[in-house]
Parts: C-alpha cells; sequence; structure tokens
C-alpha cells in the first residue's frame, strides 16, 4: 500500500489531497503486469483508464509520431479519468510493465459514495487548471 501512495501523491491531481482521500483512491488501485508491445490507449477512443507507471517503459504516440515516453513514477489518463472523453494519445508498453490501473468506473463510484474525496478532487483540479491558466 506504501508503494501506492507515494506513487499516486506523485500525480498532480492527486498531489495536494489528504492522506485518508489518497489512500481510498489507493484502495481502488490495481497493479496490473502488461507485456511490451501492449497498447495502453488508442489515440480518439473513449477508453476509461488511468495508469501510473511502477516499472517499465511506455511510448507516447500523437497522429502516429512518439511524442514522448514514461517510466517509473510517470502517469497517463488523467483528463479521461475525470471526463471519459476521448484519449489525447496512444500508450504503448515498450518493455514488460507494471502498473498500476484505476478505471474511471472505479472513481466515478468513489467520488459519488465519499463527499470529502469528491470535493478534494475538484479542488485539485481547479488548483492545476488556475496553474496552467497562470502559465499561458
Amino acid at each position: 500500500m506504501e508503494q501506492k501512495l507515494e506513487l499516486l501523491e506523485r500525480v498532480p491531481l492527486f498531489a495536494e489531497v489528504s492522506p485518508d482521500v489518497l489512500e481510498q483512491i489507493a484502495a481502488i488501485a490495481d497493479e496490473v503486469e502488461v507485456p511490451a508491445d501492449t497498447a495502453l490507449t488508442h489515440e480518439g477512443r473513449h477508453e476509461g483508464y488511468f495508469f501510473v507507471v511502477i516499472s517499465g517503459d511506455v511510448g507516447i504516440e500523437r497522429g502516429g509520431q512518439q511524442v514522448n515516453t514514461l517510466g517509473p513514477g510517470d502517469f497517463l489518463g488523467g483528463i479521461a479519468l475525470l471526463d471519459g472523453g476521448p484519449r489525447t494519445a496512444t500508450a504503448t508498453t515498450l518493455t514488460p510493465c507494471r502498473l498500476l490501473s484505476i478505471t474511471n468506473d472505479q472513481f466515478d463510484d468513489l467520488l459519488g459514495t465519499s463527499a470529502p474525496v469528491r470535493r478534494a478532487i475538484l479542488e485539485a483540479a481547479g488548483r492545476h487548471l488556475r496553474a496552467i491558466d497562470e502559465e499561458l
């Protein structure tokens, strides 16, 4: 559980939530092992998964061009976790990976049953959006 908490608190959306809220999020995060060359997400599709990389490397492509490589501690799918909208990129494992996975349904259920979690996530999302706005 400690490793899950450490990984999740690196995610900007979860960085400033209280420890008890973070523990509730960690409780719904599943650890999965994924072989190399596995597509985790597909650009343009509505897929409700959020991932944190525990080990391995994940390639990120937009429009068929590799734009980033994620490694341990990195994450993907934060936008889809919140809005369930289409993927902004395709993510494919470049090596065998261990990942934390949270589905959009699990997250929605948690938000629906816990007002403190819902409030903490909305506040964190607001702070993140304000920070982006200030950078522009």
